[in-house]
């Protein structure tokens, strides 16, 4: 079932050329860096259709992936439903995400013409049951599933969350703003995406950084939602106790229109039904809110989370982003014995990734037996398929051991219970008794470096862009909360982005 075709990029670009036909866009109008608001804007003022915000998208993927290897597949269906969008909106005036192109991570099942393959030529051409819960919802709401973005081979040999064993599909995505630089974690092609204008929006998933480092370094805003507020449901899974579904676009605002969309009940997915409790009355945009850093208490601790160099380009944008949130109300509390919290953390086992690798051979076989359509049936079959076809696969170059690992594990046994609970009673007495007793409205970190911290506890993250160093490469700050705290997350990375407006269009700089 393996291709042939050495580049993973030919096969989609091909079901493109088929129906491509680019009308010139609207000259009053540009989409560049347009946000989902100024997009509907333009739909209500006859300056803009779907079906040309559709066709601009394409054509910058054309234009633009072969350099930045972002996207893997387009959408064959994506202009017929923007013309369906068209229609749509011509008999009733709608908002939100109707009409508005989405692009998903390659692990985000879709039921329709498009693969969902997490990198692998194993699942090519693989058939999924139905479409991923987020899929579903994003469907309801009007949006245009335009394609799916790449897993970058960056981070099968940097130790981020996806497994060594996917790779042959994704290539290697690009940072625009630097080429020759890291872009970062699994979700990089939906961060590359966002960040380049390939999309409107796009949706990455993450166990552990890989929503939060890829934004912090393409300068786009991702939000890594609390556990089970996205359903998982129909999404390629890693450990389903840590696995989460996230946003990931040019401006907050942006990633909470898609965050309303998607968050909510999913009966295939049962984590789902305990935090739905967690969604307001009224969506999350009512908290995108201009003075939403006033009175917020936000931990400050330098010596744990920025102790990144004297002098640097991180200290000074940091320093002066700190005096912008007190000069906006904020608090920041500094003066908290942090060790007696973060010392938890510190031990001489991997607890997470001792439960993760039991966990992923579960939930990976789970879903790979549920395919309609599929030459592999569980986790052995994937190791054989990766021995089989190791030269398309990689598997020289990057390994599988993470897959072998996890094969040679045998259900959540005496050791990994307790790896489970070790890790539920380290964010009990680490995070949740930080904010706690601190009465903390969030945690500020820089880049990703509390994403293990956030994805062990199973709580949310929003990061936005903070600065750029010496090369040109971007970095975020990054608000951590406790379970549900979204609306407050909201208040404090609008209010952050709107008061420091550090985003910019990339350079592609080689």
């Amino acid at each position: 079932m393996a291709s042939t075709n050495s580049s993973p990029l030919s096969f989609p670009l091909f079901l493109t050329s088929m129906f491509l036909f680019l009308q010139p866009l609207v000259s009053s109008f540009s989409i560049k860096e347009a946000t989902v608001q100024d997009l509907q804007f333009a739909f209500q003022k006859n300056q803009l259709t779907s079906r040309q915000l559709v066709e601009f998208y394409i054509r910058e993927v054309r234009r633009l992936n072969p350099l930045l290897r972002a996207v893997v597949e387009v959408n064959p269906d994506a202009l017929s439903q923007a013309d369906e969008a068209d229609r749509e909106r011509k008999a009733k005036a709608l908002g939100g995400l109707h009409g508005i192109p989405v692009l998903l991570k390659d692990n985000i099942a879709t039921k329709d013409k498009m693969n969902t393959t997490a990198g692998s030529l194993a699942l090519l051409r693989s058939i999924v049951p139905r479409d991923a819960g987020v899929v579903s919802k994003l469907r309801k709401a009007g949006a245009i599933i335009l394609g799916k973005a790449s897993l970058s081979e960056w981070a099968h040999f940097r130790g981020y969350s996806t497994p060594s064993g996917w790779c042959a599909r994704t290539g290697q995505g690009k940072n625009p703003y630097n080429i020759s630089e890291d872009p970062c974690g699994s979700s990089s092609g939906s961060a590359i995406a966002a960040a380049a204008n390939l999309a409107a929006a796009t949706l990455g998933t993450e166990t552990d950084g890989s929503i939060l480092c890829p934004s912090s370094n393409n300068a786009v805003v991702g939000i890594k939602p609390t556990v089970g507020l996205t359903s998982r449901a129909g999404v390629i899974p890693i450990s389903p106790r840590q696995d989460t579904v996230g946003p990931m676009c040019r401006t907050v605002a942006d990633a909470v229109y898609v965050l309303d969309a998607i968050a909510g009940l999913d009966y295939n997915d049962n984590a789902t039904i305990e935090a739905s409790k967690y969604i307001p009355r009224g969506g999350y945009k009512q908290f995108l809110k201009i003075d939403g850093l006033k009175g917020k208490r936000l931990g400050l601790f330098r010596n744990e989370f920025f102790n990144i160099g004297e002098g640097s380009v991180y200290v000074e944008a940091f320093e002066h982003h700190f005096s912008t949130l007190r000069q906006r109300g904020a608090v920041l509390v500094e003066n908290v014995n942090v060790s007696k919290y973060l010392s938890v953390y510190s031990t001489s086992t991997d607890y997470e990734t001792l439960a993760m690798t039991a966990e992923f051979k579960l939930a990976i076989n789970s879903y790979l037996k549920e395919l309609v359509v599929s030459p592999v049936r569980s986790l052995k079959d994937l190791i054989a398929f990766n021995n089989k076809f190791s030269k398309l696969e990689k598997t020289k170059e990057y390994g599988q051991e993470y897959f072998l690992d996890a094969e040679a594990t045998n259900g959540i046994g005496k050791k990994e219970k307790k790896a489970i609970l070790k890790l539920a009673k380290m964010s009990r007495d680490g995070i949740e008794k930080l904010m706690t007793e601190n009465k903390l409205d969030a945690l500020l970190s820089p880049f990703s470096s509390a994403s293990s911290i956030l994805a062990t506890g199973q709580h949310p993250g929003i990061i936005v862009p903070a600065g750029y160093n010496r090369e040109g490469v971007p970095f975020g700050l990054c608000f951590g909360g406790l379970k549900g705290s979204e609306p407050t997350l909201i208040e404090i990375a609008y209010a952050f982005e709107q008061a420091t407006k550090i985003r910019r269009p990339p350079s592609f700089k080689h």
